[in-house]
């Protein structure tokens, strides 16, 4: 790996880029790597943006992340008044979700610094990500997982064969010791927001501006969580204007469902810094995370510029992912939050008539079927013969 560093934008401190995860501040950390550029000629994620990274061609591993399609909503683009509204369709990596983008990355920094361990604590999917691309790397794989977490979503985290533990306690306690746990028994931890997937992130920029030809959306609305995939499609889209490559930077709203939004809650109120959200519960399980470890950035980079926070209903997430399924893409609840809060954008006069917005869709579907039983169903039996008379 090429010498680089950690930056934290909350007070200023750098670091070498080794095994630092978070400043001693608290607050997240940036990697500071100022080369840049496009290889048009590469098939693959690595190869396309890897000079955007401080990695030897040697110390990546790529199943095939990245170069996800950028999907248009005519219709739904129509109904809201706008003159275009695509869909940055993560569902098609590897593991059917964003967090492959990161997870490449950290993988490739975990190698690169002789880690021969890797983990993560996750709500679904940067589990099954990290017990893929453990399994692949021939690394030693930990994945700590919520106590609630669904029996739907153990197996096929499971099947890659990880060190797999359910753990009963707090997330975001579970979050800090996992860190000091890595940090005793040399596991890297490869978290939401630890710096290297946050610069994966930064790779759902760099294609929605190669996938627009450089005529960039108005708005992008991503649905948060921890908060490092929205810093690192805001830091993907700042790179490229410091490297001349684009002329601005996108407006950005970070959606959250209602029933747990600890960052649309705090920037409604003008806090200063998020709290704890109360007896989290939502449909979007994927986004639910009371106390998120990169708030405070996320708060900073929307209040620095004219940017927003939006909470969505559970009948308004329920209703977006119908929506979204009427128009050919399936994602999980929290896939479809973007959709649901970009309604209330318009509502508000955020977004203005004819424009353009991106709504990064994170997962699959089929990854929580539980959320069928939030919709209205219905399907028709019949024998062979009767067949025509039902087709008439």
């Amino acid at each position: 790996m090429k010498r680089s560093m950690l930056h934290c934008r909350s007070c200023g401190a750098v670091y070498d880029a080794d095994a630092v995860f978070r400043c001693a501040c608290g607050e997240p950390l940036d990697l500071d790597w100022t080369e840049s550029g496009i290889d048009e000629d590469g098939r693959d994620l690595p190869s396309r943006y890897g000079a955007f990274f401080p990695f030897e061609p040697g110390e990546w591993l790529s199943l095939g992340e990245g170069n996800t399609p950028l999907v248009p909503l005519s219709r739904l683009a129509g109904e809201l008044g706008l003159s275009s509204l695509v869909v940055k369709n993560e569902s098609a990596n590897p593991t059917w979700s964003f967090k492959d983008r990161g997870t490449a990355a950290c993988i490739a920094h975990a190698r690169a610094l002789g880690f021969t361990r890797v983990g993560t604590v996750s709500t679904g999917n940067m589990a099954a990500s990290v017990a893929a691309y453990g399994a692949a790397a021939g690394l030693e794989t930990v994945i700590l997982v919520k106590g609630d977490l669904a029996e739907e979503k153990m197996a096929p985290i499971a099947i890659y064969g990880p060190r797999l533990i359910r753990v009963q306690g707090a997330y975001d306690g579970l979050y800090a010791e996992s860190i000091r746990i890595g940090a005793e028994r040399g596991i890297y931890f490869m978290n939401s927001d630890v710096p290297f997937r946050v610069a994966g992130s930064r790779t759902i920029a760099f294609e929605i501006f190669e996938q627009t030809d450089g005529c960039l959306p108005d708005w992008v609305i991503v649905p948060t969580s921890a908060g490092g995939n929205i810093r690192g499609i805001i830091n993907g889209f700042m790179d490229l204007k410091a490297a001349g490559l684009a002329d601005r930077i996108p407006g950005f709203i970070c959606a959250q469902a209602a029933g747990c939004s600890p960052i649309a809650t705090a920037f409604a109120r003008s806090d200063e810094h998020i709290s704890p959200f109360p007896a989290p519960h939502t449909i979007a399980h994927a986004i639910e995370n009371p106390f998120p470890p990169s708030g405070n950035r996320v708060l900073l980079e929307l209040r620095s510029r004219t940017w927003h926070a939006l909470a969505a209903t559970e009948d308004e997430i329920v209703r977006a992912q119908a929506d979204m399924a009427r128009s050919g893409l399936f994602g999980q609840p929290a896939a479809a939050v973007p959709l649901a809060t970009l309604r209330q954008a318009r509502a508000k006069g955020i977004v203005k008539e004819g424009e353009r917005v991106a709504l990064v869709f994170t997962g699959s579907g089929l990854k929580y079927t539980a959320a069928f039983a939030s919709h209205r169903l219905h399907w028709e039996d019949c024998g062979l013969e009767e067949l025509e008379e039902r087709l008439k």
